[in-house]
């Protein structure tokens, strides 16, 4: 089974937190892993990251009980032949508007006839090599996350997640508050918030996983109660330099001053 997948299914009522990985680094995405989140998508949309520097971070990762998701800078199956042939077990792939473009990102993880990846046998994804059954089982055992993040995608969320190998959908935010013409503000707007409970409720009656990201302890709990199954917290980045800056304030008699959050990969700093 795939690792998220197995997550999901094992959590039970406890829901499955996560966090960004936007830092490119192997140590924090290892740090990440160690402080406790269940699972972290390593990011190759809004950071500095190239193949060889998901490697690392696998590698990384792989020395706790973070369950990794890699997620591709765009839905081209070049790229996501790579990373998975770089070991990622669960792709998510941004910006996901329709029915074709869920069945293409699904075909990119697939080994022919079932799909269009290209087919090596000596990568870090056999063992290279060593792993006799990783050809054979590959096609069972790779998780699609897709995203949808305008307001056409939440329009067609159900031809979205209804796609064959599609194991989840993904919310984004940030992306769909700019679509709606609520951008540039890290509190979720009523009106954002509406249209992801329905997408939620939605992707609920179909039986497929829904996640999305909050900013904020609160606004998890906020999203959880709106139907969502598992939630991110913020990014390492945003993490480490709120913290920093609330314990800065602090040393120094003043008050924290803006906070620094991170929606879906982006970074927004609010007064």
């Amino acid at each position: 089974m795939n690792p998220f997948g197995r997550l999901l299914r094992s959590s039970g009522p406890q829901m499955p937190l996560g966090t960004w990985i936007l830092s490119a680094s192997p140590l924090v995405a290892e740090a990440a892993g160690c402080a406790g989140f269940d699972w972290g998508v390593i990011d190759m949309e809004h950071s500095p990251l190239d193949v060889a520097g998901v490697t690392a971070l696998l590698q990384a990762v792989g020395n706790t009980r973070m369950v990794p998701v890699v997620r591709v800078p765009v839905n081209e199956p070049v790229v996501v032949k790579r990373v998975l042939d770089a070991g990622a077990t669960t792709v998510m792939f941004p910006m996901v508007q329709d029915a074709a473009q869920a069945a293409a990102a699904v075909a990119a993880t697939r080994y022919p006839p079932e799909g269009c990846r290209g087919v090596v046998g000596m990568s870090r994804a056999t063992r290279f090599g060593t792993d006799a059954d990783a050809l054979a089982q590959a096609n069972r055992t790779v998780g699609v996350i897709v995203q949808v993040e305008t307001a056409a995608a939440l329009a067609s969320i159900e031809g979205i997640a209804a796609v064959p190998g599609v194991d989840a959908v993904f919310v984004g935010p940030a992306d769909l508050a700019a679509d709606m013409g609520h951008g540039g503000s890290a509190a979720l707007h009523p009106k954002v918030l509406e249209a992801m409970t329905a997408a939620a409720e939605r992707c609920a009656a179909l039986g497929r996983p829904v996640g999305t990201v909050g900013n904020t302890p609160r606004e998890v709990a906020q999203l959880r109660a709106a139907g969502f199954g598992f939630v991110a917290l913020g990014s390492d980045l945003g993490l480490f330099v709120r913290g920093a800056r609330t314990e800065l304030a602090a040393l120094r008699g003043q008050p924290a001053g803006d906070e620094v959050h991170t929606l879906q990969g982006g970074t927004v700093t609010t007064p």
